[in-house]
């Protein structure tokens, strides 16, 4: 079973990646990732990529769709994977169309986590975490038990990733309705997307996903 999650950033997509991993015995592939891997490997699609990236140049379509072609040759992939990042738009859905075509593969679920992007920014832009043990909280859903320090650790060293403010996050979400949002009547037409509410708990947008990918 082959998937693509899509949903704007903060979304929820990558915690409910990995709990599909372990559900479904699938593999969640982060493009960031499988690029990173390929050029430390030196593959072929690899060194294109280095090079390109050394340049200051952004890495082109067919050179991320190879990197992801070589990925999924893999054998742990051979139960299904799960698309996370990619695709951005419908050039790229089309070329990952294509090249799955030509293994005799295909995408069973294309599923999109709806969110609220009011309530979307006040998720990220509270967002904070310990810089020792790597706790997460939140100023509203999770917040510490005392000012300033860390429930696991005790440490004072709780940090906010720079680019979680609004005007970087509204950005963002507007990038993804221009270039993203697409991709839905592209899906639609194949009779391949589902939605999901993803602004539910993460337990009930799971049992939502559960139920899609074992029906």
């Amino acid at each position: 079973m082959n998937i693509i999650l899509l949903g704007a950033p903060g979304a929820g997509k990558g915690t409910q990646a990995k709990m599909l991993e372990d559900k479904f015995g699938l593999v969640q592939l982060s493009t960031g990732d499988m690029l990173r891997a390929a050029v430390a490997a030196g593959t072929e699609v690899g060194k294109v990529a280095k090079d390109l990236m050394e340049a200051g140049e952004l890495v082109p379509d067919e050179v991320v769709v190879g990197i992801i072609s070589d990925r999924v040759d893999e054998e742990d992939c051979k139960g299904g994977f799960i698309l996370d990042g990619f695709p951005r738009n419908t050039a790229q859905a089309e070329a990952l169309d294509a090249m799955l075509e030509e293994k005799g593969l295909s995408l069973q679920h294309v599923i999109e986590m709806k969110v609220n992007p009011d309530i979307l920014v006040e998720r990220i832009t509270g967002r904070f975490s310990c810089g020792d043990c790597g706790a997460g909280y939140h100023d509203i859903y999770k917040p510490v038990s005392k000012e300033g320090t860390c429930d696991e650790c005790g440490s004072t060293n709780l940090n906010r990733r720079k680019d979680d403010n609004e005007e970087t996050v509204r950005s963002r979400l507007e990038v993804y309705s221009n270039e993203t949002e697409p991709l839905l009547p592209y899906y639609q037409g194949k009779g391949i997307l589902r939605q999901v509410d993803g602004m539910a708990s993460m337990d009930a947008v799971a049992e939502e996903l559960n139920a899609i990918l074992s029906a």
